[in-house]
């Protein structure tokens, strides 16, 4: 019986963990992010689930004799924006997830 006891009170501590882990998901989900190509030249920003929310190109990195280089400039600044993205989610999140072997985590 005393057992029940302790496993009523592990449940609880689940729960109350479940909870927290869902209001930093979703205070995670609610910050911005910017990220900037080199030059700053482009800027792209994302909400903390992954949604583009904006992109901006300055007029200056639109040469039509190098569409390669704008495409370069907009990608660098998504991978820049995705990457504090994977780090905040890291320092966010990653208390729940120490010692766990969950992929995206």
């Amino acid at each position: 019986m005393r057992n029940m006891g302790n496993m009523g009170n592990m449940m609880k501590q689940m729960r109350q963990m479940q909870k927290k882990m869902e209001e930093d998901q979703n205070n995670l989900n609610a910050q911005s992010f910017t990220g900037t190509s080199p030059d700053s030249m482009v800027q792209a920003t994302f909400t903390g689930d992954r949604k583009m929310t904006d992109l901006t190109i300055k007029p200056e990195a639109i040469d039509p004799d190098d569409p390669d280089m704008l495409a370069d400039l907009v990608l660098a600044a998504v991978n820049d924006a995705l990457g504090q993205i994977e780090s905040t989610t890291q320092q966010t999140l990653g208390k729940y997830t120490q010692g766990m072997n969950i992929p995206g985590m």
